[in-house]
């Protein structure tokens, strides 16, 4: 075993990034990807050429003592990727952890008003408003652009959205109005929905919806995503078919949709309970 150069490193791990984006990785995933491979590169302290499975198995089983559950797949995904189409190895002695089936955290309506309620300028509200009426993700959201909406229609696109695919979401009508006139307001023509000439970062929204759940009290964990999860479950309890939700969060497969038929709470209280109507039928002969 030796170490390694860090230009012959650097240079496997720029194969890596060009192999990522060739096959339309988003910029997310090159990033992760290349975290993950490039730690481990570090830790095994060998060439490339040297690598096998069992440097792999040593690797993950290490972070199995800091490290959630989902952080190891992404990890063992990402050198899975580097083993079979950068290194051309075998990756089928690697048994891989399987994802823990949590569900998702869900605001109610009125947590959602009020969370709403508790953004502290024009914009701020605008931006949480638009995540839940449109079930965007937040990657999503900052790279919107004023060229990808159409407010007379009520409709925006997603362009490049996960998976590299375009689709068209819909907007609420009183939404659409109070972006327009917010826009109006402006008096200057943005790139982005948001921002001027680059996206605003995913951090800055996630400190944006942290302070106004501060504010508003609500205890539930919250996040962009939670709202994205929100919208698909209060649909759900609407009566949308799922097939529809499914187009409508730009979902691959409807397993990953049919997680919120698990969540809908509201559901669950409507269904009238079989003892109850027992006892009603039992009060009844009584009479």
């Amino acid at each position: 075993m030796r170490l390694e150069s860090n230009e012959v490193l650097m240079g496997v791990v720029n194969k890596l990034k060009a192999e990522l984006k060739i096959r339309g990785f988003s910029p997310l995933t090159v990033r992760n990807y290349t975290f993950f491979v490039e730690k481990f590169l570090n830790q095994s302290k060998k060439s490339p050429g040297e690598l096998n499975e069992d440097d792999v198995k040593m690797y993950l089983s290490d972070m199995f003592d800091s490290k959630s559950k989902n952080t190891i797949m992404l990890a063992a995904a990402a050198l899975k990727f580097f083993y079979k189409e950068v290194l051309k190895k075998d990756f089928v002695g690697v048994p891989l952890p399987k994802k823990d089936k949590k569900l998702p955290e869900v605001l109610t309506k009125n947590e959602v008003r009020d969370l709403i309620e508790s953004t502290d300028t024009v914009k701020s509200r605008l931006i949480v408003s638009l995540l839940y009426s449109t079930g965007l993700r937040v990657s999503e959201l900052v790279n919107l652009k004023m060229s990808d909406l159409n407010l007379e229609d009520k409709t925006g696109w997603v362009r490049r959205g996960k998976g590299s695919k375009d689709r068209l979401f819909m907007m609420s009508e009183s939404l659409s109005k109070e972006l327009k006139e917010y826009f109006e307001s402006k008096g200057k023509e943005n790139e982005f929905v948001f921002s001027k000439n680059k996206p605003l970062t995913t951090r800055n929204i996630q400190k944006i919806i942290k302070g106004a759940s501060g504010r508003s009290g609500i205890t539930k964990k919250t996040t962009p995503h939670t709202l994205r999860h929100s919208f698909a479950t209060h649909l759900l309890e609407q009566g949308i078919d799922i097939r529809v939700i499914q187009a409508m969060l730009g979902h691959s497969s409807l397993s990953t949709t049919q997680v919120y038929t698990h969540v809908s709470s509201d559901q669950l209280k409507k269904v009238k309970n079989p003892f109850d109507i027992l006892m009603e039928r039992d009060n009844v002969k009584e009479n």
